[in-house]
């Protein structure tokens, strides 16, 4: 049995753990190894369902150093007139590119596929149980501290009988000729995925009834566009928002407000949603979805039998031929508590740029490369810790500000940021014509808004930590 050596251990071959290899890559000679307990790399991604998409712009995921898409506009669908928005198949593919040839091909990443990290700090094969010890020169990256729940692998917290067709969304596509009615089990966005699949394949909004436990907010695509013909209304909205944190006075207000500049959208008119868990809609997709009128709000599923629904507030009967779709897990975990990234040998990769994880990643990975203590790096990566609350968001938006501001106040930091298309918006603003000077104004009353709302986070904050005492 052969003894590995490595400067760099990287446990997790998801976005996380691959964005940090590749700007590791670029940035050092550094000797990596990759361990993922997948047989492929992309995490999460090999097991997406096939009509998933990414919320954002497919032009600002990935890794540093190579594309997922050309810049181009969706012509068809829900999504018509925005950036396109890269499928699961076209994600993972593109993962296996980067490791294929980019990684493995640079000869300082050996890539150990169904392998995991034991607590004895060894390397174990998941399929032989072969233990194979190694020796970790510099650090451990923990690219797996939050992990997602999908669909296809996580375990149902309610019953099922036996003669109930539930099923993960992956196989909708190849079971939904077989049924005449369909209830979407889940209100986030998953749930919203599979409605409007079934809406856009010609299934009438009558057939379909939705369970939704918790309405979420919505973040409106058109604020997420990462090119400069959306100028004005992306840096016009973020100016807007910086405004609405200015003058919230409380977490709900502030969604209120978001709401009123049309940031945030709701799925009902009547119902204030209680969750946010970062799901971007268009409001194309939004009216879609307020076509289905047996959207049901009586709670979480307790147990589906042949002739009935049974959730916490009621139970409903169902009409055969029902197919079930199981959207119930969340990809939302605020079971771990946030840690420093960088401690002594072990960097534990966490969000530090909200939603951005593969930008979080890499920029971590340039830190390493560019500062010396620890200390130092854990200004710029003030761990992000969000439950799915409007106050989890609230409090989300501490760190995310403080890491923004101090990455800004170091010049090759902010150099970084400004020219990473990890980051989306940062280079947009840097490469504005100085003589445009109407974006220019946009960009100059940003500035002085950004002041304005870090103030008022600050008492925003003290609030919730005066509650939660």
């Amino acid at each position: 049995m052969s003894n590995l050596e490595t400067d760099y251990l990287i446990v997790g071959a998801g976005a996380s753990g691959l964005a940090f290899a590749d700007e590791m890559l670029t940035r050092s000679d550094a000797h990596m190894v990759l361990i993922d307990r997948r047989h492929a790399p992309g995490g999460h991604w090999n097991d997406a369902y096939g009509f998933v998409r990414l919320h954002q712009p497919s032009v600002f995921y990935g890794v540093s150093s190579r594309e997922l898409a050309e810049p181009s506009l969706d012509q068809t669908g829900p999504n018509a007139g925005f950036m396109g928005l890269a499928t699961g198949a076209q994600v993972a593919g593109y993962f296996h590119s980067v490791l294929e040839e980019r990684l493995l091909k640079s000869g300082r990443v050996t890539w150990l596929p169904g392998h995991e990290f034991t607590e004895a700090g060894e390397v174990r094969n998941i399929l032989s149980g072969e233990i194979q010890p190694i020796t970790v020169r510099r650090k451990r990256v923990d690219a797996t501290y939050h992990t997602n729940s999908i669909p296809k692998t996580h375990t149902r917290n309610f019953q099922v009988a036996a003669t109930v067709a539930c099923i993960p969304p992956n196989d909708l596509p190849d079971l939904a000729s077989q049924y005449a009615h369909f209830t979407v089990l889940g209100g986030g966005k998953t749930g919203m995925d599979s409605c409007i699949w079934l809406l856009s394949h010609g299934v009438p909004a009558a057939q379909i009834r939705w369970v939704v436990p918790r309405d979420c907010w919505l973040w409106n695509r058109a604020f997420t566009q990462p090119d400069d013909s959306f100028f004005e209304t992306v840096f016009g909205g973020f100016l807007n928002r910086q405004r609405a944190i200015a003058e919230a006075t409380s977490p709900q207000d502030l969604a209120l407000r978001f709401e009123a500049i049309g940031m945030w959208m709701r799925l009902t008119p009547e119902v204030e949603p209680t969750v946010y868990r970062g799901a971007t809609m268009s409001e194309r997709e939004v009216e879609m979805l307020r076509g289905i009128d047996d959207t049901v709000r009586l709670g979480r599923v307790q147990k589906i039998t042949s002739s009935a629904l049974h959730l916490e507030r009621g139970e409903l009967p169902t009409p055969p031929e029902t197919l079930y779709i199981d959207c119930t897990a969340s990809a939302v975990h605020a079971e771990k508590p946030p840690v420093p990234v960088f401690q002594d040998k072990l960097i534990t990769l966490q969000m530090i740029r909200f939603p951005q994880i593969p930008f979080s990643a890499a920029i971590s990975a340039y830190l390493e490369t560019l500062l010396e203590s620890d200390a130092e790096k854990n200004r710029f990566t003030q761990p992000i810790y969000l439950d799915d609350s409007v106050a989890g968001f609230v409090r989300s938006m501490g760190p995310d500000f403080t890491n923004r501001l101090n990455a800004g106040t170091h010049p090759q930091v902010r150099r970084w940021v400004n020219e990473s298309r990890l980051d989306g918006f940062a280079r947009i603003a840097a490469n504005v014509d100085r003589a445009d000077s109407a974006k220019m104004a946009i960009l100059r009353e940003l500035r002085d808004a950004n002041f304005a709302a870090a103030a008022n986070l600050t008492k925003l904050l003290a609030q919730l930590e005066e509650r939660a005492a």
